[in-house]
């Protein structure tokens, strides 16, 4: 399923989240990504229409098996390049900043070969 970068970017950060905390809401978002509630609440309505995530009468939002593996696909994206450019030498900060740009557009088939590469 094709997603563009903002809803990757959502997807990603719940599961961030979940990891940190019992229930994931929309406020927790908006805090974690410095936006506004009302801007991560249109966000939301529209990965539910994508049936990406899942939103409970109380605001729990829980990540759906196709919005679970693009998460999972997109953090194991960042956490690869970030920490191989930081290993390269890239400050950091700059290695993260860049690694959150390069997962969303990298081919699966250059990320598998640089992850093949770097088992070596």
């Amino acid at each position: 399923m094709h997603t563009n970068e903002s809803s990757e970017n959502y997807l990603e950060t719940i599961l961030i989240l979940e990891k940190s905390h019992p229930v994931v809401r929309a406020v927790d978002i908006a805090a974690e990504l410095g936006f506004k509630k009302s801007s991560v609440s249109v966000a939301m309505k529209k990965l539910r229409e994508t049936h990406q995530i899942t939103v409970t009468p109380e605001g729990f939002i829980y990540l759906t098996e196709s919005g679970r593996e693009i998460a999972e696909r997109i953090y194991e994206r960042h956490l690869l390049l970030s920490s191989w450019l930081t290993e390269l030498g890239v400050d950091a900060e700059v290695a993260v900043e860049d690694a959150c740009r390069i997962e969303h557009v990298i081919s699966a088939e250059s990320f598998e070969a640089i992850k093949l590469f770097l088992k070596k």
